[in-house]
């Protein structure tokens, strides 16, 4: 590989900022705001990144996915493919 042409890979803790859920995990990204960091759970620190949404605040991980069915294309589909 040639030098000098690929980003840092470093540990970095992402928090979800609507359930303030985070985790630690490799990455490219650098923190979000003038080197914000965050002392982790064994004590070191690393780079903060906020994000929006994560699996924890997500409505398809949470449970809260619902089906927008305009039409009634999903019993359509039901009644096509039912045995």
């Amino acid at each position: 590989m040639k030098a000098g042409i690929h980003p840092e890979y470093r540990e970095v803790v992402f928090q979800d900022v609507t359930t303030d859920f985070q985790f630690l995990t490799r990455s490219t990204l650098a923190s979000g705001r003038k080197n914000e960091t965050i002392k982790w759970e064994d004590g070191n620190e690393y780079p903060l990144v906020k994000i929006d949404i994560s699996s924890a605040s997500h409505p398809f991980y949470t449970g809260k996915h619902k089906i927008m069915d305009t039409g009634g294309r999903v019993d359509r589909f039901r009644k096509r493919y039912a045995k």
